[in-house]
């Protein structure tokens, strides 16, 4: 969490321009982020302070982060303690002429999709009353339990901003430099096993080349041939592979078919269907390894 400075667009009133961040030092939980401790407000009324004396621009927004599981939709909402608080920084600094507005950024989407993935919002005052069933992007959705799963349960208490990402050409040339040398970063920021889709087709695929593998050694591990003989008088039949031996009663007719080669064949073609379920095997353990790995070096260059 922490807040933004940034100004009013001279051309375009409408349009807020955020040129800077300054991260707070809040404790976050799994529900709710601490920020009424009296250390980070005296932190923050030292920031504002510095910021006056030293920056053009002024505060005019905060931003927090939802690091929930990465799934088919983003989190990036407004809780109804982040529409509190977003109105009670509305309240205080809109007045001023700096319309103050709120992000939130999804961070494991981000890294799993490799694109940043946040949203702006503000809030409608306490005496606005939305259109029906409007959500904050203005869509309309009558399906409540939609609208909830997108937006949250004060879905109709916010609207979002449109977001345009701008960048100097001096930080232009200096990204693509880095973009160039140091590819290894596009690695670090993608991880495919964390999307939803990769996890939801995971024990799909891992059930198909398992039954593959049991079909498999069934197959291979099946006797050379059975023997069924009857009683005296009666025929009997004994079965090699794919090709078959018949005999009939003493004196009467009988047939033989020995057919090793569709036998050959078929212990080959086992044998293939075999080795192309280990190959998955394989495939899938490398799979696991390198994104194991992956996130093993994020946390080490990131989080400790």
């Amino acid at each position: 969490m922490g807040l933004m400075i940034g100004c009013p667009d001279p051309d375009s009133p409408h349009t807020l321009v955020v040129t800077d961040i300054y991260p707070l030092p809040i404790e976050g939980f799994e529900t709710r982020v601490v920020a009424d401790d009296d250390s980070v407000i005296n932190y923050m009324i030292r920031l504002s302070d510095s910021i006056e004396k030293t920056r053009r621009e002024k505060l005019m927004g905060w931003y927090h982060s939802h690091p929930f599981d990465v799934g088919i939709r983003s989190h990036s909402y407004l809780s109804q303690t982040d529409v509190t608080t977003q109105l009670l920084w509305q309240n205080t600094e809109d007045p001023n002429g700096f319309p103050f507005l709120a992000i939130v950024l999804d961070p494991l989407r981000s890294l799993a999709k490799n694109i940043p993935e946040l949203k702006a919002f503000r809030v409608y005052p306490p005496t606005y009353t939305a259109p029906p069933n409007e959500c904050p992007d203005g869509s309309v959705v009558t399906d409540n339990n939609a609208r909830l799963e997108v937006w949250g349960s004060c879905w109709n208490r916010y609207y979002e901003l449109e977001i345009e990402y701008f960048i100097s050409s001096s930080a232009s040339k200096i990204l693509g430099t880095l973009t160039q040398n140091f590819l290894w970063m596009r690695t670090l920021g993608h991880t495919p096993m964390l999307e939803s889709e990769y996890r939801e087709r995971w024990p799909e695929r891992v059930n198909v080349v398992a039954d593959r593998i049991k079909k498999s050694i069934v197959a291979i591990g099946e006797p050379v041939g059975s023997v069924t003989s009857a009683g005296k008088g009666s025929s009997s039949t004994r079965t090699v592979s794919v090709g078959t031996v018949k005999t009939g009663p003493s004196g009467g007719e009988s047939s033989d078919r020995v057919d090793t080669g569709t036998s050959t064949w078929k212990e080959n073609r086992e044998e293939d269907e075999f080795e192309q379920a280990c190959r998955a095997i394989q495939e899938f353990a490398s799979e696991r390894l390198e994104g194991s790995i992956v996130q093993g070096t994020k946390n080490d260059l990131f989080l400790d």
